[in-house]
């Protein structure tokens, strides 16, 4: 009886550390919109770089996980992509995007999940992410992105992705977050995953403060697993 309650118990622990993922960024959301969160760019010039940097030339599938209510998407409506999927936590934020693109938002696969506990999206030839995989600061949270982003980015393709710079901030949104720089990163994703580019951004915040970004291109290995 002892055995099962703990487990019950580390079971609990576990659902209630996700749902309040979720309704951390539903708040956030809720309360300072799309255009009000840290992250907000009305161009968002250095991921678009990236991104038709290492877009094959015709069909090819894209995914912006954390994309949010990021403009990035409308943006990509306009690049010769197959599919194109956005995926966030908040169900909100994704809303506040499909509102905006209107008739537009039906040529977008939107998905409402916490990246962390996702078995299989499909595959793509670019992943995008900027601003989700600094905030797992939990390491079995890395383990399960960098395992999902091995199985979904398809062999040779690329994973672009951006997070707070050895200078940036400590903290986002009320949450500590992890700083990365090239070698940092390439240890988190592993053999996988190679450096083929690597970027530094100066975000200006709403508010108007500055914040040092880091920007990786990774070449997912046609060897490793």
């Amino acid at each position: 009886m002892g055995a099962f309650s703990d487990d019950w118990s580390r079971g609990w622990v576990l659902v209630m550390v996700v749902v309040d993922r979720k309704a951390h960024w539903e708040r956030v959301y809720s309360t300072k919109g799309g255009t009000g969160v840290s992250w907000y760019q009305r161009e968002p010039r250095m991921s678009l770089e990236l991104i038709r940097r290492v877009a094959p030339s015709g069909v090819a599938r894209i995914i912006d996980v954390g994309g949010g209510a990021s403009v990035l998407v409308d943006q990509l409506l306009e690049l010769p992509f197959e599919r194109i999927a956005v995926l966030d936590i908040s169900r909100m934020a994704l809303g506040q995007a499909r509102s905006r693109l209107g008739q537009r938002a039906g040529r977008i696969e939107w998905i409402v999940a916490d990246i962390t506990r996702v078995d299989t999206i499909g595959t793509f030839h670019v992943w995008h992410d900027r601003a989700v995989f600094h905030f797992l600061t939990d390491a079995a949270d890395r383990k399960a992105y960098v395992e999902l982003a091995g199985k979904s980015v398809v062999e040779g393709e690329h994973l672009v992705i951006a997070s707070f710079a050895d200078d940036g901030p400590k903290r986002c949104s009320d949450l500590d977050v992890c700083r990365y720089n090239a070698r940092t990163m390439g240890i988190e994703l592993g053999e996988r995953f190679s450096l083929v580019r690597e970027a530094r951004e100066i975000h200006t915040t709403p508010s108007g403060a500055k914040q040092a970004f880091f920007y990786g291109v990774f070449r997912r290995s046609c060897t490793g697993g």
